[in-house]
């Protein structure tokens, strides 16, 4: 099962329109994850009807709208992988102990918010992963959007991918 994980899209304020290269991902994945900062409904429509599976959350840059459509947690059991997505897990210092108190019976925890890429494992085996945004790199030297495989109850291949700078 392949996997498209993307954050921070911040349409259409950031960016007209999500990267070619993203899309193409989008019609590749098995299950889309979207942790937050939609910012308009429209990409949630294009997303909904293009993706084979969507598992999405809102952000706190999402309005009523957004918000009516979408949970703050998301949770789902993709053979076998426990997947948690949220927008906000908080700073960096002690994120990996937050995790593991929130979310315990969690495999994976996507999220976003601060749009730096981020792959670590909390000492009670959680993953947890923030594809940083594919349209906004504030401080950050290139977009990013992660993917993922799942195979055999497990989460293997997760890979950051840097998109080319916009001109």
């Amino acid at each position: 099962m392949r996997l498209l994980l993307i954050a921070d899209t911040h349409l259409p304020l950031r960016a007209k329109a999500l990267p070619e290269q993203v899309w193409r991902e989008v019609d590749e994945a098995d299950v889309v994850v979207h942790a937050g900062d939609w910012v308009e409904a429209a990409l949630l429509d294009e997303l909904e009807a293009r993706s084979k599976r969507l598992i999405g959350v809102y952000g706190n840059n999402d309005g009523a709208d957004l918000r009516a459509r979408l949970p703050e947690i998301a949770r789902a059991d993709l053979d076998g992988v426990r997947l948690a997505v949220v927008h906000e897990t908080g700073g960096k210092q002690g994120r990996e102990r937050r995790c593991d108190e929130q979310f315990p019976d969690t495999d994976v925890l996507v999220f976003g918010h601060s749009h730096i890429p981020w792959d670590t494992v909390t000492p009670n085996g959680l993953r947890l992963l923030n594809p940083g945004s594919p349209t906004d790199r504030r401080r950050q030297p290139f977009c990013t959007y992660q993917t993922a495989e799942v195979r055999d109850g497990e989460l293997r291949d997760v890979t950051l991918h840097e998109l080319p700078l916009r001109r």
